[in-house]
């Protein structure tokens, strides 16, 4: 990715995370006045906002380095472990939420809702912007998106927050402020668990979602000079560097030069059909024997 189109990201994030930061203090300070735990809970969430986009901030700048002789990746996989700890923490998040809720189901506090509707609107207004900022950039890396499903997820919050304001100063009832912070919470939970899920997946360098390594398998095999490929692995770095390496058992003993064109054409369709990235072949004539597509 060029530097023209990583700026506007990292100042995005950049912004996003000094408006969340000032929510953050709003909220905490209204909900202490108001005695609203969703109030204090969507201060929580903007507090986690503003940590998720400041480590996402810092996994942007440590992409950007390039590879030496000590480290061949450079740092490609800082985004997808910022899209992991914020995942987690969101998870987290969610689970104090949830004890925080049910003590207040049992135990309702007095609330000041006409205070909790003004500074929760302050929230959503921050919230707004944030999430307009990054929309743009949240189906690029998994590091965005978490980042953005943090101030997704607090933009719902205020929007849950202002609803329950106005439904407590209408009818009274306290209870709407805990029952409020368990549905975000369940939100955010699950949204958090979808990250940390292909987070994961990659980390552990399984196939990727999106490619049939038996589909490879077909195709690579239709190629004239190609016998069999085998001992084969297929696993991405990052969401858009995907790797490949294979041995090619080839059909006839062949020159170096007409090694060189096949492994070319392989190459091709490795690229132009499945968006393999990285590619790295080895070439048999009757080495391997009796072996299978996944060395046991």
């Amino acid at each position: 990715m060029s530097a023209h189109k990583e700026n506007p990201k990292e100042i995005r994030l950049a912004i996003s995370a000094v408006l969340n930061f000032a929510t953050t203090v709003a909220q905490i300070i209204g909900g202490i006045l108001s005695g609203s735990l969703s109030l204090l809970s969507d201060a929580l969430h903007n507090f986690s906002d503003t940590v998720a986009l400041a480590i996402s901030l810092l996994a942007v700048r440590l992409a950007k380095r390039k590879s030496t002789e000590a480290r061949t990746f450079g740092y490609k996989r800082a985004e997808i472990l910022a899209a992991l700890f914020n995942a987690c923490a969101l998870v987290v998040v969610s689970i104090f939420l949830f004890k925080e809720a049910f003590a207040r189901f049992f135990h309702p506090h007095p609330i000041n809702s006409l205070l909790m509707l003004f500074i929760a609107s302050i929230g959503l207004a921050a919230n707004i912007i944030s999430v307009f900022l990054l929309k743009a950039h949240a189906h690029e890396d998994l590091n965005v998106r978490a980042a953005y499903v943090h101030l997704f997820s607090d933009f719902l919050s205020s929007v849950a927050v202002i609803i329950g304001a106005c439904a407590i100063f209408m009818s009274g009832a306290y209870w709407i402020d805990p029952a409020l912070t368990i549905l975000i919470g369940i939100y955010v939970m699950r949204e958090g668990y979808k990250i940390i899920e292909e987070t994961t997946h990659i980390l552990m360098q399984h196939v990727p979602k999106n490619i049939d390594l038996k589909e490879i398998q077909k195709q690579l095999e239709r190629i004239a000079g190609v016998r069999d490929i085998h001992h084969a692995h297929l696993w991405a770095v990052t969401e858009r560097d995907i790797h490949f390496e294979a041995h090619i058992n080839v059909s006839r003993d062949m020159p170096v030069s007409e090694s060189c064109l096949l492994i070319k054409q392989i190459e091709e369709a490795l690229k132009n059909d499945f968006a393999i990235t990285h590619i790295t072949l080895q070439l048999e004539f009757d080495s391997c024997k009796g072996v299978n597509l996944i060395k046991a």
